[in-house]
């Protein structure tokens, strides 16, 4: 298939995606981990992560995501390869650090919240080592940033589930770790609580320059959260790029489908050209397989037409809100889909004409 160097992205965040000479916070080579000496749970996993930079591991459940995460928080041993913080080995097959010696913080699914002390009490438990004046301080300035200095006298099961994230955050971020884990830290949320909390948690990491890695089934959250996501699939990593990278370049099928929804139309390359039953396209210059393709498309690449003489019969319709997700069947038989302003209505089994504008072709070797 066809795919581009991952770009550095832009952002109104100062600072993220660091520049390629902010030092190396997180490093994993070649990284496996086996239970019970069986086949490896991760195998080969690779990719890097600068100061201020956050990645996100996504994937189906039983892929190796959490895996990755506990290994690299010091809780599983890896069997292969390397992990590396501020460029000192703390995992290899003959070096383990135990992790209270990697300054790695970490939030769990049920954030971990001690139900018998206070919000100030959870945030103090990382700085025992601290003098009295910096705990206080300390305190004060976590507190004030995770927007809960009312609540300091509360105990958790006072707080909502947004308070408690934050107190989570607070406590994890006190001791000023080198990397903060976040194992699918929005799961217990509702949806309009978890897309606020999404903003908070990405401009309190910005503003503190938290390098993080942050575990989600979610393509939405992993989006909108991360400079790097790294894509994981039955223990191996598919492919690790910038969200954008990710959407409009995927390296498989696979990929392809778990970041966004995608149609795959077979075509066949004549001479430079793709034909499909949806029109000719570019053969990508570094395309290398064969000639019989899958083209995939987005549904924002296909657009819809009145026609009653069109090849295509609107199958499905699922409203959106802002925009409606139309399933159109070709004559073929091959289903593809469109997304169209919630103000274009067309009603199910009437005929439509399809036009597809995509800005780049992507391919696959299609099968026998």
């Amino acid at each position: 298939m066809f795919f581009g160097k991952p770009a550095r992205r832009h952002s109104t965040y100062p600072g993220m995606t660091s520049p390629d000479d902010t030092p190396l916070v997180l490093e994993l080579q070649d990284v496996a981990c086996s239970y019970d000496a069986g086949s490896p749970a991760v195998e080969g996993i690779s990719f890097s992560a600068r100061k201020g930079d956050v990645i996100c591991l996504l994937g189906p459940s039983g892929c190796g995501k959490t895996t990755t995460l506990r290994a690299i928080a010091g809780f599983e041993p890896v069997s292969a390869g390397q992990i590396r913080l501020n460029t000192a080995v703390v995992s290899a097959p003959d070096r383990h650090v135990p992790p209270e010696r990697r300054r790695v913080g970490m939030v769990f699914q049920d954030y971990a919240l001690f139900p018998h002390l206070t919000v100030r009490d959870n945030v103090s438990f990382g700085l025992a080592s601290a003098t009295a004046e910096d705990r206080g301080n300390r305190i004060d300035e976590m507190l004030s940033l995770t927007g809960l200095s009312e609540f300091a006298g509360r105990y958790p099961h006072a707080l909502s589930g947004g308070q408690q994230q934050r107190a989570a955050l607070a406590r994890a971020l006190a001791p000023q770790p080198v990397l903060l884990l976040l194992d699918e830290p929005f799961s217990n949320l509702d949806p309009d609580t978890t897309e606020r909390m999404r903003i908070e948690l990405l401009h309190l990491l910005k503003t503190t320059q938290t390098t993080a890695v942050l575990v989600t089934h979610d393509h939405e959250e992993a989006f909108a959260m991360a400079d790097y996501v790294a894509v994981l699939n039955n223990g191996q990593l598919e492919q690790f790029a910038t969200p954008e990278t990710m959407y409009h370049l995927p390296v498989s099928p696979f990929v392809a489908e778990f970041v966004g929804q995608a149609d795959f139309i077979p075509g066949a390359i004549r001479d430079s050209a793709v034909v499909t039953q949806l029109g000719t396209f570019p053969v990508p210059p570094s395309y290398r397989g064969g000639r019989d393709v899958s083209v995939m498309i987005r549904p924002d690449d296909v657009h819809i037409r009145e026609n009653g003489n069109g090849d295509g019969t609107v199958e499905s319709r699922q409203f959106r809100g802002s925009e409606i997700i139309y399933g159109i069947r070709l004559g073929s038989g091959d289903v593809v889909h469109s997304s169209e302003a919630s103000t274009r209505f067309f009603p199910l089994d009437s005929k439509v004409e399809l036009e597809v504008n995509a800005t780049h072709t992507v391919l696959f070797d299609r099968k026998p």
